[in-house]
């Protein structure tokens, strides 16, 4: 529970309502180590606290990046804050994605809108430690062009030959003359083994119930998708009740879980 000021060194303005903040730690401190998939609880001083998953490189250690939209009190007072100034962290929490089982096997990550932020890490661990995978596919939606998350680094990951990328957006704009239409479009032309085939997933949760739908018709098994559900968290340790899933709290058992343990509460609309 204890919060640990933070510098933001630096700032990114990623959309027109989405950024990014690296921060550093206080001197002394040690590294900034986390899974990724997880997430810390960021404090503005005098505002209040609110989760966001961790979107860097978990291979870099002296410093946290945290992307995040201005939707709410604390994260347009965020969004107001510059670069020298100090902004309460407290984690790392809650389960990852599970890269270490997938090992050996096909991985699709599966991106909706800002729910690219908490995948970025695992796509970074998996370009990092390629020869330990098998096929690599990044399949990312966003609503119009302007709206697509790290452009420049979606880019470079296009042009490498061991990391298949499709993108597709809901709305074009402008000069797009990429794929237009929802992101489970994508899933059927993907080049990857279903029946070795580990699928992580992150977005709106109507796109992830189509996703899953999709992945299974594939032949991809359900205990191989895995669904990140960041919702209602408010202490980020099980305490407060707000995130509860069933039996489970988001916070702490989450917010990355297996779908076939979750499949009866993920598919009830009143959960």
């Amino acid at each position: 529970m204890t919060v640990m000021p933070f510098t933001i060194r630096r700032r990114v303005r990623e959309t027109a309502d989405t950024f990014s903040l690296e921060l550093t730690p206080p001197q002394g401190t040690g590294h900034c180590s986390f899974q990724p998939g997880q997430f810390n609880m960021l404090y503005v001083f005098g505002v209040g606290e609110v989760p966001i998953s961790i979107s860097g490189n978990p291979a870099v250690r002296d410093k946290l990046v945290h992307t995040t939209s201005a939707v709410g009190t604390v994260t347009r007072a965020m969004g107001k804050l510059r670069t020298g100034d100090d902004l309460g962290v407290r984690g790392p929490y809650g389960v990852g994605w599970p890269l270490r089982e997938a090992v050996g096997r096909d991985v699709i990550v599966v991106a909706g809108g800002i729910g690219m932020a908490p995948l970025r890490p695992a796509i970074y661990h998996l370009l990092y430690n390629r020869a330990d995978y098998g096929r690599a596919v990044l399949l990312y939606g966003a609503r119009t062009p302007q709206d697509v998350l790290y452009a420049r680094e979606l880019k470079r990951w296009r042009s490498r030959f061991d990391l298949e990328v499709h993108l597709t957006v809901d709305l074009a704009t402008g000069e797009w003359r990429g794929n237009v239409g929802v992101v489970t479009g994508l899933i059927q032309r993907s080049s990857f083994d279903s029946a070795k085939a580990t699928a992580l997933i992150c977005g709106p949760e109507i796109m992830m119930r189509f996703c899953v739908m999709e992945l299974i018709e594939r032949g991809v098994g359900e205990d191989s998708i895995y669904l990140s559900v960041e919702r209602n968290m408010k202490c980020g340790i099980g305490l407060c009740g707000h995130c509860q899933l069933g039996p489970s709290f988001v916070c702490k058992d989450g917010p990355v879980y297996r779908f076939d343990h979750i499949r009866n509460l993920f598919t009830k609309r009143e959960m």
